[in-house]
């Protein structure tokens, strides 16, 4: 695959361009026809974790898009995945096109618009993006990447093979399910915690030492995470509990997408991830009750600014 489309330029999709066009022929599809000058005129600069600058193509212009691009990938919020899609379709008629965003329902969204095989993938690296021009390379934890319609676990190693080239972390599966079900319990705990804590994701996480330490609801939470995934019959890849814990040792402040946007006032990706968990236990009639008080409070924490 050596022509590739990045829908989407906030920090992953931006660490995504960057280091394929290292090794590929990369446009990047912005919302904002500025964002895309700024990228065609200055590049893209990485710090951080990398160094070096960028030279791809950019545009807000859907006709401007290479109908021979092989790879897309569609790396928005999943909040703004329909209205991406809108704009892509009848676009990129040879393209594999790849989810990566946090959460489940994704890929059945992407099938609702178009007939391009899909692979679906779920990343846990990291970045900011300090300008339309410029993001940091925070963790460079991988990107792991599965077969869902069309698709074979051959062609999610092709693409893990190509972003691994450029610089980044990838991993294939041949069944995603239990990767994305860890994280998808890992997300909807930190995220809803940090969200209504204000706390970065940090040593509060993993603290059991006390009756008081937030490590003890924490832990809770992901307990009913792993149980409504056992009664879906996924087996998880990692323990969210492990996971969590890991992240908190790496010495960073990480900040929780969903606590950078209830401090921003913006709406959160809740339905996709909490949501999504708490729907699906009540389908499996597991019960999940911190779950969906977390669920129900960072609503209203939404509400408290949205209404």
């Amino acid at each position: 695959m050596r022509k590739v489309v990045v829908a989407g330029a906030g920090s992953i999709g931006s660490l995504l361009a960057a280091h394929l066009a290292q090794v590929a022929e990369v446009t990047v599809f912005t919302r904002r026809e500025e964002h895309a000058a700024a990228l065609r005129d200055n590049g893209l600069r990485v710090s951080g974790r990398s160094d070096f600058t960028a030279q791809l193509g950019a545009t807000a212009d859907p006709s401007e898009l290479p109908d021979s691009a092989e790879l897309a990938i569609l790396a928005c919020k999943g909040l703004d995945l329909g209205p991406l899609l809108e704009r892509l379709q009848g676009r990129l008629p040879r393209a594999t096109v790849m989810t990566i965003q946090n959460g489940l329902g994704a890929e059945e969204v992407v099938a609702a618009y178009g007939e391009w095989p899909l692979l679906s993938s779920v990343t846990f690296m990291s970045g900011t993006r300090h300008a339309d021009d410029h993001v940091e390379y925070v963790l460079d934890t991988a990107t792991w990447i599965g077969p869902y319609r069309g698709t074979t676990e051959a062609d999610a190693r092709r693409v893990a093979e190509l972003i691994e080239a450029g610089g980044l972390k990838a991993e294939a599966f041949h069944d995603l399910r239990p990767a994305q079900w860890s994280k998808l319990i890992f997300n909807a705990t930190v995220n809803g915690v940090a969200a209504l804590t204000g706390l970065p994701h940090d040593f509060h996480f993993a603290a059991t030492e006390t009756p008081a330490d937030l490590g003890h609801l924490v832990r809770d939470l992901v307990d009913e995470g792993k149980s409504v995934a056992s009664a879906a019959g996924v087996e998880l890849h990692d323990d969210p509990w492990e996971m969590n814990v890991l992240a908190t040792q790496r010495g960073h402040r990480h900040f929780p997408s969903m606590l950078e946007d209830v401090e921003a006032r913006r709406p959160t990706e809740l339905e996709s991830i909490n949501g999504a968990l708490v729907r699906e236990a009540r389908r499996r009639g597991v019960p999940v009750p911190l779950q969906e008080a977390l669920y129900r409070l960072v609503r209203a924490r939404e509400a408290s600014y949205s209404e």
